[in-house]
């Protein structure tokens, strides 16, 4: 019995030195965390345009008439233009106070009419219109959505190249003789705040000319990007 022992044993050890050089030629890797990102230039095709109505009257229920028909006008004539995405903003009213600050003298109400187009001269015209029986409270320039979808569909294949030419860079520093991807995640990198112009520098002529003043537009552009965040294992020789 003692003899087959000892040829059990060296069987065993002869079988487990057999088994080390193919556990050494497994191949070895390192992660790397890259990202990369592209980006273009696109023009701000969305414009939007807020104007509001206030006014103060010692009767609450004659001020609210009052209102109520500076916006239906203002309504009527908006929705009279095509292609013009309307939408009616806030409307408030609060009470006017005596210099004591104990009796109500007066009410004061405030609407909103909000505007969206992304015809320029068509909006502007009508803002100029309006203007006559409005004030203006702001002027916004944007990127539709649709545009900005289309351009980001446009940089995602730029994105991809860029961080496979990354990854290849990475991967000759290091010394390797290839990777793999393990995860990539594409994403826009945001969205910018609209480009804002103040209504006192685009009047292309004075409140009190005959003709109404119709605002000037510079819409200028914002930058749309789209990064690739990803993992790669690079294969060491």
């Amino acid at each position: 019995m003692y003899t087959p022992r000892r040829s059990t044993a060296a069987l065993l050890t002869v079988g487990l030195l057999t088994s080390l050089p193919a556990l050494a030629e497994e191949p070895r890797y390192n992660q790397v965390s890259l990202r990369a990102e592209v980006s273009k230039e696109v023009a701000r095709d969305l414009m939007s345009v807020t104007l509001y109505s206030e006014s103060q009257n010692a009767d609450p229920g004659k001020l609210a008439a009052e209102m109520t028909r500076t916006m239906n006008k203002a309504l009527e004539q908006a929705r009279a233009v095509k292609d013009i995405k309307i939408s009616q903003g806030s409307r408030n009213s609060y009470p006017i106070y005596d210099v004591k600050g104990q009796k109500i003298t007066g009410w004061r109400e405030r609407a909103e009419l909000r505007l969206e187009s992304t015809d320029f001269p068509a909006l502007s015209k009508l803002t100029g219109e309006l203007l006559q029986d409005l004030k203006m409270a702001g002027m916004d320039f944007a990127i539709a959505p649709a545009t900005r979808k289309a351009s980001e569909d446009a940089l995602l294949k730029d994105a991809v190249n860029a961080f496979k030419s990354r990854a290849q860079l990475a991967t000759e520093a290091l010394g390797g003789k290839g990777y793999k991807v393990l995860n990539l995640n594409l994403n826009s990198s945001g969205y910018p705040q609209p480009y804002a112009r103040g209504p006192v520098m685009m009047m292309k002529a004075s409140m009190d000319a005959e003709v109404a003043p119709s605002p000037q537009v510079e819409a200028g552009t914002s930058q749309v990007s789209m990064n690739a965040d990803g993992t790669i294992e690079v294969q060491m020789p």
